[in-house]
């Protein structure tokens, strides 16, 4: 009998080929192909080991009974509000980050509030021993009889496990070290990877327990693993932030139950994660006043509004013609497009000057509505001129200069006034249908022009 051979599947679109090529056939993607050898049994076990209990035979949509949604809380309001209100029963969650970021730390304390109130807990780690997870969970207080925590690699394993304990969660740290036995593929490769959250996903939706895994990312920040990793889960969380800093950042990349907008802000002790209900305030907490190049922005992420500080910096270039342009939780084009507008409809010289936009705090923003605060911010360094303290700017900026109009202006406006902000400069599209708000003035402008007049020239 003629032996199988290995194959070739491609991370991001699981294309198969016979044979290794450089460029992927099916997504036309660079050194994408991972060989991937064939199971030993194919008799007993499926390649792509995937398969759900099937609901019989087809019936028309408005003949199926509608479920009431149900949710179960974790115990952490803001990550609650990432998942969409908590989690539901069944679903697999992918927990990505960064090394050292909070990972492990999240999901233990999150199965420490869930053993407490929703019962027995299954925490199995694959990269650490139980003595371990023991330090940690003293460091962070928790001692919880239910919660049963083993390290276990073998998916099988871990499956007879869950069987035997009937947890009401299931977490796994981390997916990349679990492996099955029927594969001859190394722990984290493509065939693992696929197969092992397959396995964990059919258990997971026939036990209607939730499963929460943890993944590794590369070293773009992306996660680590095939592609299709992220297709099979129902949520995908990505937890952030700089290290030097006390805070993180959780946002839903994906979620099959939610929306994928919400963030959830979390600040690091040497207790643990604590959540942060006015991340506004913390965000522009540390701010100098009177400072060039900072002006304070009111963006929405999902249906809360958050205030953050932009700060700019323009200084003269060592060599002409190589200005750097750089920035950091803020579109590198975005930039490039705010600052040739500055240029032609302003008369702002900066094509010989170094600019430098960052986002402080760590935050990413993605809205348009930030385009008037990261231009003024860039004015005011660029002029060496202070923006008001106790200004707010929201607006978006096209390419003629005018400032266009955003969506929920009064909820950042109440947002602004809570904190203490006196003035607020808005689109004036946006000026004759606000509602008066107690405390703040409003000053709407037509162009970038207005705005600078009355920002940046006083």
């Amino acid at each position: 009998m003629k032996k199988s051979q290995s194959i070739f599947v491609c991370t991001e679109c699981g294309t198969e080929s016979p044979k290794w090529f450089g460029r992927c056939p099916g997504c036309q993607a660079w050194n994408s192909l991972v060989e991937e050898r064939p199971v030993k049994d194919r008799t007993e076990v499926s390649r792509s080991g995937f398969s759900l209990a099937s609901s019989g035979q087809p019936v028309p949509l408005t003949e199926v009974r509608g479920g009431q949604e149900f949710r179960l809380g974790t115990g952490l309001g803001e990550l609650d509000r990432v998942l969409g209100g908590g989690v539901v029963p069944g679903s697999l969650v992918l927990v990505g980050g960064e090394p050292g970021i909070g990972k492990s730390t999240l999901l233990l304390q999150v199965a420490g509030l869930w053993s407490t109130t929703r019962g027995r807990v299954l925490y199995v780690s694959g990269e650490e021993s139980v003595e371990q997870i023991k330090l940690r969970a003293d460091r962070l207080g928790i001692a919880a009889d239910q919660l049963l925590v083993v390290t276990e690699n073998s998916i099988p394993a871990i499956i007879a496990m869950a069987d035997a304990v009937q947890p009401t969660l299931l977490i796994l740290d981390s997916i990349q070290t679990a492996y099955c036995p029927d594969l001859t593929s190394a722990p984290g490769s493509v065939a693992q990877v696929r197969q092992a959250t397959a396995d964990l996903l059919r258990w997971g939706k026939s036990a209607q327990v939730p499963v929460w895994l943890i993944g590794h990312v590369t070293k773009a920040g992306s996660l680590a693993g095939p592609k299709v990793l992220e297709h099979m889960v129902d949520t995908v969380l990505s937890f952030e932030g700089d290290q030097a800093q006390f805070y993180r950042i959780i946002r839903a990349t994906k979620n099959r139950f939610g929306s994928t907008n919400e963030i959830g802000v979390f600040e690091m002790r040497d207790t643990g994660l604590v959540e942060v209900n006015n991340p506004s305030q913390l965000f522009i907490s540390q701010r100098a006043a009177g400072s060039t190049g900072s002006t304070v922005v009111a963006t929405i992420e999902g249906t809360r509004p958050i205030l953050v500080e932009i700060q700019a910096l323009t200084a003269r270039a060592g060599f002409a013609g190589t200005a750097r342009r750089q920035s950091i939780g803020f579109d590198h084009g975005r930039v490039a497009i705010l600052l040739a507008v500055l240029e032609k409809r302003a008369g702002l010289h900066l094509e010989d000057h170094d600019v430098y936009v960052n986002v402080a705090g760590g935050v990413r923003i993605a809205e348009p509505a930030a385009d008037l605060g990261v231009a003024l911010a860039i004015a005011s360094s660029f002029r060496n001129l202070p923006i008001n303290p106790r200004l707010c700017i929201i607006g978006e900026v096209g390419l003629s200069g005018e400032v266009r109009r955003v969506s929920r202006v009064e909820a950042r406006l109440t947002e602004a006034a809570k904190l203490g902000f006196q003035e607020a400069i808005i689109p004036q599209a946006n000026y004759h249908e606000c509602k008066k708000i107690e405390r703040l003035r409003l000053i709407g402008v037509e162009n970038i022009g207005e705005a600078l007049d009355y920002a940046v020239s006083r």
